[in-house]
């Protein structure tokens, strides 16, 4: 029984004196703090992108200092969190806080070891979060839903993007939900988006204060999916929805190409860099700003606001609401275009005149696909049609180079335009299209390889029995 409360007495000591030890440790210094924010101060007036406002910061803080605001903060925590709404209630800009050093106590400040870390961690997040793309799915009145909670870096996110993208392909409206999204980058940003636009529009511009420079983002001309550029979307929003989700939300809403479903935006629109204070804290700094080539401003502190005002609990039933509606109506109007298209379609080939009718043929084809009444190997098989049962190789010489101008990265398509070209007896643009499938196959290690090099081989063969 004695041991035992020797043991007892003796474990309430070591805590107590680890206790002990734990607060000295956790007690910052007065030095500490000035020396923070004498740091802080030099990085703002260096660094941040409204140099007015990073002059007013550094005067406010070295005032609270000298006041004695910051005295009651012992511990790291306390003191970062006392800094961050110090610094915001002169700057308004919640992108700028300062916060515990991610790398442990007594290492370097800003170095590669440091930047390669974050680097890892955030594959990994990615990789774990799926690129940011949480769920999709099919709902009620084949309305598409995507819920994407980050937007990951584009090498990471890119693949999954685009396999979502190809489930939603099929949809008569989108909604796209953005309510518990943080934010990330731009250009994960820029892919999506680039998902709703054919022709490329200038999207955002980010303007960085060092090297006073301007980098604009348009939506990209191709993507790894079929774009949908016409489709009704929504998009869902709360005030968690914050940086670049928020401009995902923007540039749909000042495109007029979404509307948007729910609360006002958090407001943050100036990206930030990671700054190392000293081995103990770091900062979050703000280098630029998002300028939105439309309303020539952005969303920094007042948020986006939504279309269509809901609580957080009824935005995702009102959207799907309106997106029924809308997707009925699209679907409808879509069913209209095909027979229209096809009408067409068929008239251009019964018409066709070999001396002038391939680029005919192409401008239908061409809009065809665009509309998503035909794909790839839809066109290849209405050539094989024309060239197998109808006996018009002319007419599918003209459908299969139209394939090659509308999918030029595909091996198949121009490996059937030169059996076509070889069955109109013309050999040698036959052997140089067989070469192109080759070189494209091999390119894109196709596993169909051998099979378009023995079509080459047996062209070239041909060309010299003549």
């Amino acid at each position: 029984m004695k041991t035992a409360m020797i043991r007892l007495i003796s474990t309430c000591f070591l805590m107590s004196c680890c206790a002990v030890l734990q607060a000295q440790e956790e007690t910052l210094s007065r030095d500490f703090k000035e020396s923070t924010i004498a740091e802080l101060s030099t990085l703002m007036n260096n660094f941040y992108i409204e140099p007015d406002l990073a002059f007013q910061v550094s005067e406010h803080l070295k005032q609270q200092l000298e006041a004695g605001h910051f005295d009651g903060a012992s511990a790291i925590a306390g003191f970062s969190e006392s800094l961050t709404k110090e610094v915001q209630s002169i700057s308004k800009d919640k992108h700028l806080l300062i916060r515990p050093a991610t790398q442990s106590q007594g290492a370097r400040p800003n170095t590669t070891e440091d930047f390669l870390a974050r680097h890892r961690v955030r594959i990994a997040r990615d990789r774990e979060e799926a690129g940011g793309l949480k769920g999709v799915g099919i709902l009620e009145g084949n309305v598409g839903y995507l819920e994407i909670i980050g937007f990951a870096q584009l090498q990471e996110g890119r693949d999954i993007a685009d396999s979502y993208m190809k489930l939603l392909s099929g949809s008569d409206a989108i909604i796209i939900d953005l309510r518990e999204n943080g934010g990330g980058y731009p250009e994960m940003v820029q892919y999506l988006c680039s998902y709703f636009f054919r022709d490329p529009v200038h999207l955002n511009s980010l303007y960085w204060r060092e090297g006073d420079r301007t980098q604009e983002f348009w939506s990209l001309a191709e993507v790894g999916g079929t774009k949908m550029p016409e489709v009704p979307l929504f998009v869902l929003t709360s005030g968690k929805t914050f940086s670049a989700a928020e401009e995902f939300s923007y540039n749909m809403q000042t495109q007029k190409r979404a509307t948007l479903v729910g609360q006002t935006t958090r407001g943050g629109a100036n990206p930030g860099r990671i700054m190392r204070l000293n081995d103990r804290l770091e900062a979050i700094i703000p280098v630029g700003k998002a300028v939105n080539p439309i309303t020539k401003t952005n969303w920094e502190g007042v948020g986006v606001v939504p279309d269509i005002a809901t609580s957080h609990e009824e935005s995702i039933v009102k959207a799907h609401e309106l997106a029924k509606v809308a997707a009925q109506k699209y679907g409808a109007n879509r069913r209209q275009r095909h027979e229209v298209l096809s009408a067409k379609l068929v008239a251009v080939l019964d018409s066709f005149d070999p001396e002038t009718g391939a680029e005919s043929v192409y401008e239908i084809l061409k809009h065809c696909e665009q509309s998503g009444l035909l794909g790839r190997e839809m066109v290849n098989g209405i050539g094989y049609e024309y060239l197998m049962n109808f006996k018009e190789p002319k007419i599918a010489e003209a459908i299969f180079r139209a394939n090659t101008l509308l999918f030029p990265e595909v091996a198949n398509v121009f490996d059937s335009y030169a059996e076509a070209l070889a069955m109109n007896g013309k050999m040698d643009a036959a052997v140089k299209n067989y070469q192109n499938a080759v070189d494209i196959a091999k390119a894109m290690n196709d596993p169909e390889l051998k099979y378009f090099e023995d079509h080459l081989q047996k062209a070239i063969e041909q060309i010299r029995k003549q």
